[in-house]
């Protein structure tokens, strides 16, 4: 039901606003893309076997051509390249955006494979990725490599999930329809269905079982708009979904249900805001499994004076840790930093961070300090 009903919804969208309609008879193409480089000094409590320095670069193209229709209607794809694999050796390309869209008076579709809703649009606090002092620098990458950051695997520890900020299928890039509605008074409402969340490009996966959720539905908007010199901007997203089997008797686990709200306010180059996410139980196994509830609160602030931003945030981050016992981890990250717009498009930052974290069904506590010199190129 709820598959057949966003679908539906957004071909009966696609159909109202391309009657008669007929190309233009060239596309445009634009690219653009950023890039950041990153150099981290780390003083952290379990480092055994590690070095305190470390630096590493992201590099993302994104490639849309577009075009319009007699009627209005406008339409293209977008493809975005990154050169960024994590492994010392690895010279690879891999892409997360390709998807193709169509604008209109009936609002927005997007199917292929993107990013859910309250990834692409919700917001999460005032700090941005790019501000210094924001938690969506993927400042905690510098712990790879720990127990706190790997330990269940590469990429599993409480340091890495901490990242995820916003409803947990939103932020997998896998194939999905997204569809929003016009903006009406700085209101935009959306709605994404997601078949599976380990399918993404030509892949064709049928079968019920396997890791994660299926027929996942999210649902929400945000709310942007300046009302005299304040500016205001909200987010709210639900998100739900089926919980997969990894074998026809294969354990089962908890259905997918989250939601995601924030809030941020601007006034004379000051901007304060906060984000709260719940994903409750979501994927861990049942009965007996599983603690505390998968909850994460930012609260930041920053001051733009010119081409300097000064910016702080705050992050609690708690899980159960594994999902399979009954448990209970959390972090504490606290960051402090200082952005200066060199030139348009050109930024540096300089980044504190300090966390605290548990793991305690692994019997793990870390904590440490993190100073990030953050440079980046928006193009």
């Amino acid at each position: 039901m709820k598959r057949s009903l966003v679908l539906g919804c957004a071909a009966l969208a696609l159909c109202a606003g391309s009657s008669a309609a007929s190309a233009q008879t060239k596309f445009d193409v634009t690219i653009g893309g950023d890039v950041f480089f990153q150099a981290g000094y780390v003083d952290q409590k379990l480092d055994a076997g590690q070095r305190s320095t470390e630096m590493r670069n992201r590099f993302r193209v994104v490639i849309t051509p577009t075009a319009k229709a007699d009627n209005g209607l406008e339409y293209g794809a977008r493809l975005r390249i990154r050169a960024d694999n994590p492994n010392s050796a690895g010279r690879t390309l891999t892409q997360d955006r390709s998807y193709i869209f169509a604008k209109g008076a009936f609002g927005t579709i997007q199917a292929g494979t993107i990013n859910g809703l309250s990834d692409e649009y919700g917001f999460i606090g005032p700090n941005i990725e790019g501000i210094a002092g924001g938690a969506d620098n993927l400042t905690l990458d510098f712990l790879s490599g720990t127990p706190i950051y790997d330990t269940y695997g590469p990429a599993t520890g409480i340091a890495a999930r901490a990242q995820n900020f916003r409803n947990p299928v939103s932020g997998n890039a896998v194939t999905r329809v997204n569809y929003l509605t016009p903006t009406i008074a700085g209101f935009q409402g959306g709605v994404s269905y997601t078949p599976r969340t380990d399918d993404a490009q030509n892949s064709i996966q049928r079968s019920k079982y396997g890791a994660g959720f299926h027929d996942t539905v999210e649902v929400g908007g945000i709310y942007s708009r300046e009302i005299g010199p304040v500016a205001l901007e909200a987010s709210a997203f639900y998100e739900f979904g089926d919980a997969m089997k990894l074998s026809a008797g294969g354990q089962d686990f908890k259905d997918l249900r989250s939601y995601n709200i924030a809030a941020n306010v601007g006034f004379a180059g000051f901007k304060v805001g906060a984000m709260y996410r719940n994903a409750g139980k979501s994927g861990y196994c049942t009965p007996g499994c599983g603690g505390s509830d998968q909850e994460t609160w930012i609260v930041g602030a920053n001051y733009t004076l010119g081409p300097v931003i000064l910016a702080a945030n705050y992050q609690r981050y708690e899980d159960a840790g594994d999902p399979s016992v009954a448990g209970n981890s959390n972090l504490d990250l606290y960051q402090a930093g200082v952005t200066y717009a060199v030139a348009p498009g050109l930024t540096t930052g300089l980044e504190y961070s300090y966390f605290k974290a548990r793991e305690r069904d692994a019997g793990l506590r870390d904590r440490g300090s993190i100073i990030m010199l953050d440079t980046r190129l928006a193009f």
